[in-house]
């Protein structure tokens, strides 16, 4: 038996339990007619039926779609439509809130919410059960045949992007050649860290529907001695589970290391973390500071990687490079091409800052389903564009400044609220923050700054001044709001888009 498993809480699974349920799933989809290029969706927490279906509904030559389940039945619905999803497979607890949104067509598979999500989430128990009239997974699952013939043209996931502007779009790849993903497989080699090898041990830290987590989640069930699924991230658990599993490789997102640095200093050196070997971290900007104080801690462990969902990774680098280039995200992986350009979309130079259009040409070409016009908006010649705005320096190190459309112009300024929230979040008492641009009168915009205190004695004229002696004056945030808790998706990232439209909305202007 395959040495490889799965655990979630206190369940197993090994990994040739999963090759054969990922058959059954393969052969159920085929009988329900699903095939090339077909849709199947997938709205569930970390769980075993995540790879069940994802990589049955693949292996029919079907696109795997994982849905966000913190939406809407509205938003759920949107992508459901768009995608012409022919099945939606959900846990139960889920279910209520989006079946709304479902059209009649798709066939829906409820699963049962495993216990270890439902004591994380703090759901209700008779909530996590397979309602009468519904479709169980499980159930269904056993009585199906496994797929017949040859399995199909491979197909990745398609992810829906965050929709930041206007409804979200799906990143539909071409059918992945032998040749393509045998330079996926050297990519993830590379950037993360993985490959076939039972003494790799790893954690799957952040939800699966992102495509950075579900690229190294899918990758590692494949390959890796040991998965742990982490319900949902906890600092203290995750140091926990490192010495207690020995792992070796995370994925991880920098706001994880800023709830693991905020912890109390005894509880840091209380856990042996001398097993970690490869810990990856990307999806948002890494602070120069905690990135430092990381390394100091876990050692020289620490890698990043930079990209999108529509290009891969494309820049990665190293602790060392972290040192001596603080700030950076990384040179070119090989076969990578970047370019930086103005609002002309002229080529710039070392030192110049614009917009980042990159690609690693062996990866498979994309379009965003039934929106090819928007995929030609993205595009530079062959180059693609994740709106980031940055600059390389003379030795081809990228450094981002902040997202093009989070880019503040104050004045006639170009401010980078990236680069005052790596401020704020090094400041004495802050637990995390969000800035970013609202309406103003005179200026066209001003920066608004929403804190999440550790310390509630901190007033806005602290928050004022310790900005303001990092940073020019016309950088410290005119708006300053302090929050319980700010609003943010399992992965601990912040959804400022929710913080950010009340502003807009009240100007009477959509952003």
């Amino acid at each position: 038996m395959d040495q490889g498993y799965i655990r979630s809480g206190d369940r197993e699974m090994d990994r040739d339990t999963l090759n054969a349920r990922v058959a059954k799933a393969a052969g159920g989809f085929q009988a329900l007619g699903v095939g090339e290029d077909d849709a199947v969706c997938l709205m569930l927490r970390n769980d075993f039926a995540f790879f069940e279906a994802s990589m049955g509904a693949t292996m029919a030559g079907a696109y795997a779609v994982p849905v966000n389940w913190h939406g809407t039945a509205e938003e759920v619905g949107y992508i459901l439509d768009d995608c012409d999803a022919r099945a939606l497979v959900i846990h139960a607890d889920l279910l209520p809130a989006v079946v709304a949104g479902i059209p009649d067509d798709c066939q829906v598979f409820v699963v049962p919410t495993p216990v270890e999500v439902m004591e994380a989430y703090r759901i209700a128990p008779d909530e996590c059960v397979v309602q009468a009239g519904n479709t169980n997974w499980n159930s269904w699952l056993e009585a199906q045949p496994p797929i017949t013939g040859e399995p199909a043209t491979t197909r990745s996931n398609m992810i829906y992007t965050s929709g930041t502007t206007g409804n979200p779009k799906g990143v539909r790849r071409e059918p992945v050649t032998p040749q393509q993903q045998e330079w996926q497989y050297k990519t993830f080699t590379h950037v993360f860290g993985i490959s076939p090898d039972p003494s790799i041990r790893t954690v799957i830290t952040g939800p699966m529907y992102h495509s950075a987590p579900n690229a190294y989640g899918q990758f590692a069930a494949l390959c890796c001695g040991l998965v742990i699924l982490q319900p949902r991230f906890d600092a203290e658990e995750l140091l926990a589970l490192i010495e207690k599993e020995r792992l070796t490789h995370i994925h991880m997102v920098p706001t994880m290391f800023v709830r693991l640095l905020k912890l109390p200093e005894d509880v840091r050196n209380r856990y042996d973390l001398s097993s970690l070997k490869f810990v990856v971290h990307a999806a948002a900007p890494c602070p120069p500071d905690i990135k430092r104080q990381m390394i100091e801690w876990w050692g020289p462990v620490i890698n990043e990687y930079y990209g999108g969902t529509e290009t891969g990774a494309v820049f990665f680098h190293d602790s060392g490079e972290a040192l001596a280039k603080p700030g950076t995200v990384g040179r070119p992986v090989p076969d990578a091409e970047v370019r930086i350009v103005d609002d002309n979309m002229q080529a710039l130079g070392p030192g110049e800052i614009g917009e980042v259009y990159m690609r690693v040409s062996s990866w498979p070409d994309f379009t965003y389903n039934k929106n090819p016009e928007k995929r030609a908006e993205a595009g530079l010649d062959h180059l693609i564009t994740c709106g980031d705005v940055g600059y390389l320096d003379e030795d081809g190190f990228l450094f981002l400044c902040d997202r093009k459309k989070d880019m503040v112009i104050s004045g006639g300024v170009n401010i980078y609220p990236a680069e005052i929230e790596a401020v704020l979040i090094g400041m004495p008492g802050v637990k995390d923050c969000a800035v970013f641009g609202i309406p103003d009168e005179e200026f066209g915009e001003s920066l608004s700054a929403h804190v999440e205190l550790a310390d509630t004695s901190i007033t806005e004229a602290d928050v004022r001044s310790y900005v303001a002696s990092h940073l020019a004056r016309f950088k410290v945030p005119k708006d300053i709001v302090f929050a319980r808790d700010l609003p943010r998706e399992d992965s601990g990232k912040i959804f400022k888009r929710k913080l950010r439209a009340p502003y807009w909305e009240a100007a009477g202007r959509q952003i």
